[in-house]
């Protein structure tokens, strides 16, 4: 049903990173639909559960090609697909957890992450043997393992949640090793090369915005 254009690497104009997180918000609802058994959504429907504007939801599609058939809407397993294939999702991503505190902890034993396409390969910290309160689902492995277990498996992302002080250190040990991408929980602005891509999750930052709406 789609009607796919053809654009050369390149030829693209620059996709901005608020397009990207959205082409996540509409392929978990083109999941939900699928689960529904769905097969065709309009751009007002889509929109509608992305909770964005149809005209926002078509100039996001328009940044990869052309989908959809005019006055018919979208097929959803082909643009489920297509968004799938954009996010590198159609196969299981290697990701390395470096800082096993209580977050990294929290995160290296959520369930989720392999039902949407990443497979934490290892896990690193500079106390590997320290006591911890649940149990592990690997073991946690030194620094001095970080390079290697990244060069063998090809991992390119990483999640970092070692405290401030280590943080940019750790992101540097990261980059020189290979990774390209770092998912990042410490409340510090990381200095990184263009072609290296950081997204911060501050959750203070979070509560604070909430805060400001709450109290309006």
């Amino acid at each position: 049903m789609p009607i796919v254009g053809n654009l050369k690497k390149g030829s693209r104009p620059e996709i901005p990173r608020k397009a990207i997180y959205r082409l996540s918000v509409y392929f978990r609802g083109l999941q939900r639909l699928k689960a529904n058994g769905i097969h065709t959504v309009s751009s007002e429907a889509l929109a509608k559960a992305a909770g964005v504007k149809p005209t926002q939801l078509r100039k996001d599609l328009t940044y990869f090609g052309q989908f959809g058939t005019r006055g018919l809407g979208y097929g959803v397993d082909e643009l489920s697909q297509m968004i799938s294939d954009l996010l590198g999702t159609t196969r299981l991503q290697p990701v390395v957890l470096v800082g096993v505190g209580n977050l990294g902890l929290a995160l290296l034993t959520y369930r989720g992450f392999a039902k949407e396409g990443f497979e934490i390969v290892a896990a690193f910290d500079q106390e590997p043997a320290r006591k911890r309160g649940k149990q592990l689902p690997m073991p946690v492995q030194g620094m001095d393992k970080l390079a290697d277990v990244i060069a063998r498996h090809n991992v390119k992302m990483a999640i970092l949640t070692v405290p401030v002080a280590a943080a940019q250190e750790v992101a540097n040990t990261l980059m020189q090793s290979g990774v390209t991408g770092i998912l990042n929980f410490a409340p510090i602005v990381l200095h990184t090369p263009e072609e290296v891509t950081i997204n911060n999750v501050n959750l203070a930052i979070e509560l604070e915005n909430l805060s400001y709406f709450v109290q309006r």
